[in-house]
C-alpha cells in the first residue's frame, strides 16, 4: 500500500482541494434558498453615464441585480441593507495582478518558496483583494508556478476558498535570456526560469497549447526587457517579432478563450509589434510612439499603466542610486501618459499587485487622476473597460439589470473624491455579502 509520504507535497494540497470540492458540492442542496436582498445607500453611481442617483437601491435576487433606481421594489421577506452615506459603485476590476508574489525579492520568492506555500499564500492574496473591493481579476502570471493559478480560480468557483473572478494565465512566454529568465544566478545551479521558453513562432504555440491543456484561460507574453534610461528615454530591446506575435493571438483565437493575449511591453519598437499584432492589452505602456497610439485606438487595445509598482519601487528602493533610476522612469512614465491621453487611447486599470501589499491596489485608480485622467474616465477604465478585457462585458462592471450583483461601497462621492476608492465598506460578489 502507498503512503502518503511517497506523493509530492504539490499532489497532496491537489487531492485536499478536490475532496474538499466533492465534500461541499455533495453537502450542498441542488436549488438552495435565495432570500431576494436590497441595497440602500445614499449615492449610485451609474458608471457609463457618470449619473448619480440619489438615493440609490438595488434589488438583488439569488447572484444576480433584479433592479436599480432611487427606490426599487422591496419583495416580501427581503432582506433590507441600509450602507448610509456611501456610494454604490460596481466591483472593483485589477487587470494586472500577481496572486502567487508577495512583497520582497521576486527572484527569491521563486527559488526558495515551494509551489504549494506559494499557492496558500495565493488563497490569501485572492482573499485580500476581494476584502478590498475587487470583485474581479486577471492574473498576469504565477511567476514560476506554473498553472498553479488554474487551482486557486477553481476553489474559488466552487466556493471553497474566498476571492474574486479570476482569469488566469499559467506562466507568462519569455525568450531564452529574457525578461524573467534567471539570468543572475550562478549557471551551475540551473535555476529555472519564472516563464516558460518559447524562441519562435512554433514554440509559443506549443507552450500556449499546454498552458491551456493544464487550465489557463488566456496567455501572457513578456515582449520587452530588461529597461534602462538613457539621456532621459526608454530603451528596451523587444523580444518577439510582430509575426511571432500575430502567430500566438491566431491560436488564442483558435483556442476561444474570450480575453486574447495580454503582453508586458515597456517601450518602441516591442510596443508597436504587440499593437501590429493585435493584442488585448499592452500592459506597463511606458512609452508609445504616435503609430503605436494610432493602432491602439483604431483597435480598441487598451494601455495598463500599473502606475502602483512603479511608485512602490521608487518609494522601496535598497539604495539611493536605485531610487534615483526608478523615480526617473516614474518621472518619465508620467510624462507619457500625459500625452496617451492626449491621444485618446483606451485605457484599462491594473496595478501589478503582488511585490507590494494585496489589498491596496486601489491605490492604481488614485495615481491614473492624479496624473491626468477624470475621476469618471479613471472608473469607467477600471470597471466597463476592465469587464471587457477579461471577457465579461455584459456581465459585470456595471450596476444593471441582468448583471452578476458584484457591488460595493465607498465612503463620500468618488466623482468628488476618487482616494474613496480606498476606503471600501462593503462588498458583495455574485450576490453574497463578503464584507459589511
Amino acid at each position: 500500500m502507498k503512503t502518503l509520504a511517497k506523493f509530492p507535497a504539490f499532489a497532496i494540497f491537489f487531492a485536499v482541494i478536490l475532496l474538499a470540492s466533492h465534500s461541499a458540492t455533495a453537502q450542498a442542496p441542488a436549488n438552495p434558498p435565495a432570500t431576494p436582498i436590497v441595497l440602500h445607500a445614499a449615492r449610485l453611481l451609474e458608471v457609463d453615464t457618470g449619473n448619480v442617483l440619489q438615493p440609490g437601491e438595488i434589488l438583488v435576487e439569488s447572484e444576480r441585480i433584479k433592479a436599480v433606481g432611487t427606490s426599487v421594489e422591496h419583495p416580501r421577506g427581503a432582506k433590507v441593507i441600509d450602507l448610509g452615506d456611501t456610494t454604490l459603485l460596481p466591483g472593483f476590476i485589477d487587470a494586472h495582478v500577481h496572486l502567487f508574489l508577495h512583497p520582497g525579492a521576486e527572484d527569491l520568492q521563486t527559488v526558495e518558496e515551494s509551489v504549494p506555500w506559494r499557492t496558500i499564500l495565493a488563497a490569501q492574496a485572492a482573499k485580500a483583494d476581494l476584502m478590498a473591493g475587487y470583485t474581479a481579476e486577471r492574473d498576469m502570471g504565477t511567476e514560476g508556478a506554473g498553472s498553479a493559478s488554474s487551482a486557486v480560480r477553481d476553489a474559488i468557483n466552487m466556493g471553497i476558498i474566498p476571492g474574486p473572478r479570476l482569469r488566469v494565465c499559467a506562466n507568462a512566454i519569455d525568450i531564452l535570456g529574457g525578461h524573467e529568465d534567471a539570468n543572475h544566478f550562478n549557471p551551475a545551479q540551473h535555476v529555472l526560469s519564472n516563464a516558460d521558453y518559447a524562441n519562435d513562432s512554433e514554440q509559443i504555440i506549443e507552450v500556449m497549447r499546454e498552458q491551456h491543456k493544464e487550465g489557463a484561460d488566456f496567455t501572457k507574453i513578456y515582449q520587452t526587457g530588461p529597461d534602462r534610461m538613457m539621456d532621459g528615454v526608454l530603451h528596451t530591446p523587444y523580444q518577439y517579432t510582430e509575426a511571432q506575435l500575430a502567430a500566438a493571438v491566431e491560436e488564442e483565437k483558435r483556442l476561444g478563450s474570450g480575453v486574447g493575449i495580454g503582453v508586458h511591453a515597456q517601450g518602441e519598437p516591442g510596443t508597436l509589434y504587440a499593437a501590429e499584432a493585435g493584442v488585448a492589452s499592452i500592459d506597463h505602456a511606458t512609452q508609445l510612439s504616435d503609430e503605436t497610439m494610432r493602432l491602439m485606438k483604431e483597435k480598441h487595445i487598451p494601455a495598463v499603466p500599473t502606475f502602483t509598482i512603479f511608485e512602490y519601487f521608487a518609494h522601496h528602493a535598497p539604495d539611493p542610486s536605485v531610487a534615483a533610476r526608478e523615480s526617473a522612469m516614474l518621472d518619465y512614465k508620467i510624462a507619457e501618459f500625459k500625452k496617451q491621453i492626449a491621444f485618446g487611447i483606451p485605457f484599462a486599470v491594473g496595478s501589478d499587485v503582488g511585490p507590494f501589499p494585496h489589498g491596496t491596489q486601489a491605490r492604481e485608480m488614485v495615481l491614473m487622476a492624479k496624473y491626468g485622467m477624470k475621476p469618471l474616465a479613471v472608473l469607467q477604465a477600471d470597471m466597463i473597460e476592465g469587464a471587457r478585457l477579461l471577457g465579461w462585458a455584459g456581465q459585470i462592471g456595471e450596476l444593471k439589470p441582468g448583471y452578476y450583483a458584484d457591488i460595493v461601497a465607498v465612503p463620500g462621492n468618488p466623482l468628488d473624491d476618487i482616494s474613496d476608492v480606498e476606503h471600501v465598506s462593503f462588498v458583495m460578489k455574485n450576490g453574497e455579502v463578503v464584507r459589511q
